[in-house]
């Protein structure tokens, strides 16, 4: 319907930064997404994609089909407003509200705990966590009742930006007592070094394998000079410093996915309650008891270039906006401009 030569292209703007001055990492973030073979799929499809000039008001650009963005901040979110009111019947993805649940690590999760899903199969839930909001409540450990070591401090921010991917895993008191308030402390879980990342793009769902922290066993614990581990991503992390490459891959290879129809329901189900279309959950297995997941993050517009045939499944993303502006009422698709980085 929209690959007709003789009609105008639906228009989709990218802005990939988290604020309206576009660093060096920003940039790197949107090259990463917006590559040659995805514009090229795209465009065969009808589809142009066309970055935002961030030196330019956003009123001022388009007209646009839909607008993806990643973030954002109060002088981004007036200008979606401004362009709205403009133009309203372009479709933001997604919405800065619900982006904005996925900026706090404790709200984040507290949609998994609100899914129901049945499935005989398999279980699910999230690791005992607790919020350390002052530097007293560390020196006492009050916030620690009920969890047991050795758990992962998170900060309490999820911004996407370094600092908020700073994370340790602490063996003991002590190391509790070095973390630097507000943070999130969770129980770590042995899932045998794999952690699956769950990618969602509106309704399409793809599990892919990662290496993730090796498995702590009662003797580190034990050792009372254990200390913490700073981290920034898990699934950055080798299975076992001892293993050698190849067979750390082979483990991550054979590792059994959890059921396919399981995670699609618990995509289906986050996507309604936190209303987003484009993110991605870390599942882990919990090897004592088998058939049960824990889900331990959730990322918004993760790096979907990573995944397999990204860009036939972002394509086909597009042409779903497409069909549903079409659909709203607005059959013929806006103009769209040539395709920039």
């Amino acid at each position: 319907m929209f690959c007709n030569p003789r009609r105008s292209l639906p228009g989709f703007a990218l802005y990939l930064g988290d604020s309206l001055s576009l660093t060096c990492e920003r940039k790197k973030k949107q090259r990463s997404f917006v590559q040659p073979s995805l514009v090229s799929q795209a465009k065969s499809k009808g589809i142009n994609l066309i970055c935002i000039d961030l030196e330019r008001p956003l009123v001022e650009q388009g007209p646009f089909d839909a607008i993806l963005h990643k973030v954002s901040g109060e002088a981004w979110n007036s200008q979606l407003a401004d362009y709205e009111r403009k133009y309203p019947g372009v479709i933001i993805v997604d919405r800065p509200e619900a982006i904005e649940k996925l900026h706090n690590r404790i709200s984040m999760l507290q949609a998994v705990a609100e899914l129901q899903v049945d499935d005989c199969r398999a279980t699910f839930g999230i690791p005992k966590q607790c919020v350390v909001e002052t530097v007293e409540d560390l020196a006492d450990l009050k916030a620690m009742t009920g969890l047991k070591f050795p758990v992962i401090a998170k900060p309490l921010v999820a911004d996407g930006s370094a600092r908020s991917h700073a994370m340790s895993l602490i063996y003991n008191a002590e190391g509790i007592t070095k973390l630097q308030p507000p943070v999130v402390i969770q129980e770590f879980v042995n899932h045998g070094g794999v952690i699956f990342k769950v990618y969602v793009v509106g309704d399409y769902v793809k599990c892919v394998r990662r290496r993730s922290l090796p498995d702590v066993h009662e003797d580190s614990l034990r050792n009372s000079e254990a200390k913490p581990l700073d981290f920034s991503h898990v699934s950055n992390m080798a299975s076992n410093p001892e293993q050698s490459s190849l067979v750390v891959d082979e483990k991550l290879s054979q590792a059994e996915l959890p059921p396919s129809k399981f995670l699609v329901d618990i995509a289906r189900g986050l996507r309604s309650r936190l209303g987003l279309r484009l993110f991605n959950f870390d599942v882990i297995r919990d090897i004592k008891l088998g058939n049960h997941y824990h889900v331990i993050d959730i990322n918004y517009f993760p790096g979907y270039a990573k995944m397999p045939v990204y860009e036939s499944v972002l394509t086909d993303f597009f042409l779903g906006l497409a069909h549903e502006k079409a659909a709203a009422g607005d059959a013929e698709p806006q103009e769209g401009g040539a395709v920039t980085n």
